[in-house]
């Protein structure tokens, strides 16, 4: 356990999820023009199938559960922003690196998102080519020259005004970067307040280069509880049954920083709208009381190999357990869709609490 108190709406969020189950919501309306999506593996739809990359999986058994198979998403099924788009009424983004993606298709929007890729340049290079934030945000550039030639003036304006900017990054940063001290020099360096406090300045100028651009709604993730992740259970620093505590806390500095950013910056962008996703707490809920919401395996990939199947993670062809939907983690790193759809209903209907100030349903209504 990590030690999450109970939230007295619990029962009416399951309701709701036993209601609308994420992975078969039907497209309703559209509610916003586009929708913009910035992070890494956890929402990348297929970038990094296009790059000189270790970070890959575009081949079995990731996809088993996907309409359409593998597809370079980093899940059984469908990821956040896959069911995220369904409950906005839009497609889920294509990746910018297709080839296929220019002309009108990029006006339903575009990810960016890239596995392996941190908000720091240097997080994650020992996997090869991927798209940092700072690229993702020049590659988001390049798109809106695209836009800019079907849309202008008051047009492009309200576009870019009602769009939404999904950004979910970080993890990259500590995960590969700040946790493997033989390869990257920042723990010796930095402190772990330090070094969540050089990951918000960094990020508050990506953040504020969107902004710049014309984006003005932004729901910006929080980092999950990442000793929990089987890949972290599996490094033998905490027993079987308990999350790496000495991780968890140190991702205190910047979750709690990113919520005051998000309050400091809608203070001084009036007419522009941040939201902060607490996905640390939704997690805790979760690996707290998982029979609640249907799991009955909380510290174990569905598919790996070795300690909580976290030490080799999900390799081609290998056979994945059969009861997907009883698993938190699809792999040592990621989620399966069941526990994705959790989240996303956290973020589009749920209290201040889980999406700070509101929620992405409230504010698509903007």
């Amino acid at each position: 356990m990590i030690g999450f108190s109970e939230r007295p709406w619990l029962v009416a969020v399951l309701l709701m999820i036993s209601v609308v189950q994420c992975a078969n919501v039907a497209l309703g309306s559209q509610q916003v023009p586009a929708m913009f999506v910035f992070g890494d593996s956890i929402v990348d739809v297929g970038n990094n199938n296009y790059l000189n990359s270790y970070a890959k999986c575009n081949y079995p058994p990731y996809g088993i559960d996907y309409p359409t198979g593998r597809s370079g998403r980093f899940c059984n099924g469908k990821n956040i922003v896959d069911m995220l788009g369904d409950l906005l009424g839009l497609p889920s983004p294509p990746a910018y690196a297709n080839p296929s993606t220019t002309g009108a298709k990029v006006l339903g929007g575009v990810n960016y998102a890239s596995a392996a890729g941190g908000i720091l340049d240097e997080s994650g290079r020992h996997y090869g080519e991927r798209y940092s934030l700072s690229q993702q945000v020049l590659n988001f550039e390049n798109t809106l020259n695209q836009v800019r030639t079907m849309l202008s003036g008051t047009a492009l304006s309200q576009y870019l005004a009602k769009s939404i900017a999904v950004m979910v990054i970080g993890s990259n940063d500590y995960i590969n970067n700040y946790l493997m001290p033989s390869m990257y020099s920042s723990s010796y360096i930095y402190t772990p307040q330090a070094y969540g406090n050089l990951l918000l300045n960094r990020y508050a100028r990506q953040i504020l280069a969107l902004n710049s651009l014309g984006l003005r709604k932004f729901f910006l993730a929080g980092i999950a509880p990442l000793g929990c992740i089987p890949n972290q259970r599996a490094s033998g620093r905490s027993p079987l049954d308990r999350c790496v505590d000495s991780v968890n806390q140190m991702l205190g500095t910047f979750n709690e920083g990113l919520r005051s950013l998000v309050q400091q910056l809608n203070s001084n962008h009036p007419g522009s709208i941040f939201l902060y996703g607490n996905t640390y707490g939704a997690m805790g809920d979760i690996l707290n009381n998982p029979a609640a919401y249907g799991f009955s395996v909380v510290d174990k990939a569905c598919c790996g190999i070795g300690r909580n199947q976290g030490e080799i993670t999900c390799a081609p062809f290998l056979t994945p357990c059969a009861d997907r939907n009883q698993h938190v983690f699809w792999d040592a790193y990621h989620l399966t869709q069941a526990a994705n759809s959790v989240l996303v209903q956290r973020a589009f209907y749920g209290p201040q609490s889980d999406c700070y100030p509101i929620n992405i349903q409230q504010m698509a209504q903007l």
